[in-house]
């Protein structure tokens, strides 16, 4: 037998989806979402509740889906702060809970322009906050943090898509580029991707 460290982590386990429990659409806005409990500080929610002060008011493993459209990205700009609202989004979630993310990319102007955006948001940060990862990790000698094990917290990234600006949009359906040349002038331009829609799921 090898005592040789994997070259890959193990696949996760992903359990279904609770069926009961609430659906929270936190940092709603005006955007208010029948079924859902509407969340904000500002305007006319369901619960006005600022998200960056803790605990948030719902109890543990209550909610099975939870929506965050444009919101990670204005929250936590200090560390403690982001680590914080990760810690309860786990609390509140129950295990196999989705929580889905839309934020804009952060190298696109959608991101950049707005002074109140201050944090990018990636589908690579949920990996810091994965068990699965975090042992992958150790067990390579990797360097990464394993704020998942730290913090106690499991998130596993599932469904990802990339929405295009519209410049690329046309290329694309015009049949100009590739996937792998979109792929590569993603990773080096501007204004490529515009917006970022991942799902994550919650494990206890």
């Amino acid at each position: 037998m090898s005592n040789a460290p994997p070259s890959q982590p193990p696949p996760p386990v992903i359990p279904p989806p609770p069926t009961d429990g609430l659906r929270l659409n936190l940092g709603c806005g005006q955007n208010l979402r029948a079924g859902f409990v509407n969340v904000d500080k500002f305007g006319s929610p369901d619960v006005r509740h600022d998200l960056e002060l803790f605990p948030w008011p719902f109890a543990d493993s209550s909610a099975r889906e939870v929506v965050l459209n444009h919101v990670l990205e204005h929250l936590g700009q200090q560390s403690d702060v982001f680590l914080g609202i990760v810690k309860e989004l786990h609390r509140v979630c129950m295990n196999g809970a989705i929580v889905r993310i839309a934020v804009p990319h952060p190298r696109s102007d959608d991101f950049l322009n707005d002074p109140t955006h201050v944090r990018p948001i990636t589908p690579v940060l949920w990996t810091a906050f994965s068990k699965r990862m975090n042992r992958f990790w150790g067990r390579i000698g990797a360097a990464n943090s394993p704020l998942g094990l730290y913090l106690d917290v499991d998130f596993e990234l599932g469904a990802v898509q990339l929405d295009l600006s519209p410049p690329w949009v046309k290329r694309m359906r015009d049949q100009k580029l590739t996937p792998a040349q979109l792929n590569e002038s993603a990773a080096q331009y501007n204004n490529v991707v515009q917006q970022i829609r991942m799902e994550v799921i919650v494990l206890k």
